[in-house]
């Protein structure tokens, strides 16, 4: 038996520069978002070897000729795949710790979400929204003060599909001649 999953021909997609304008660097540890970032024309860095690594990286090469800068966290989805609770707590809690290191670079915009849920009691990915923070000088703040599921659903950019969110980062940076109709 032969099994061809995801056999198809190779068709280039569109750099992130000719697309946006955008020069963007990929800093993961795992080789597919490392390989998602090469296909879309991004600056590849060595894996880091850690979250503490990853965010030490970024702020290594921040302020180079980049101006769009990818940091995936493999941890928290990999600790939920393995249904190991605490794990991931300890991830989502390092990545906490981490965040004044992103935010003393004073990005324009900063996107925090994922690609999506993986909840530890499904040990698997699954449909359930994820949260989605936006901060940058032009964002509205609403009544959220905390980042978790429940708490994103019920703030200002609500649930949404992950294809606007680029176009949502691009507004927040001041990028688009107009946003919309």
């Amino acid at each position: 038996m032969v099994l061809l999953r995801g056999f198809d021909t190779y068709t280039p997609l569109p750099s992130l520069e000719s697309r946006f304008g955008l020069r963007g660097v990929c800093i993961a540890e795992y080789p597919m978002y490392r390989g998602i970032g090469r296909l879309l024309g991004m600056r590849i860095e060595p894996p880091p070897e850690g979250i503490e690594a990853s965010f030490r990286a970024l702020s290594a090469i921040y302020g180079e000729d980049y101006d769009f800068f990818y940091l995936h966290v493999k941890e928290t989805d990999s600790s939920g795949e393995d249904g190991d609770f605490e794990r991931k707590v300890k991830a989502i809690e390092e990545v906490d710790r981490l965040m004044p290191m992103v935010m003393d670079l004073n990005p324009d915009v900063l996107v925090v979400t994922a690609d999506h849920s993986t909840p530890v009691c499904m040990g698997t990915h699954s449909w359930h929204p994820v949260p989605l923070l936006i901060h940058s000088m032009v964002a509205r703040v609403d009544e959220v003060n905390t980042f978790n599921e429940y708490s994103c659903m019920r703030g200002a950019l609500g649930i949404r599909p992950g294809l606007h969110l680029m176009g949502l980062a691009l507004a927040h940076a001041g990028r688009l001649v107009k946003y919309g109709a």
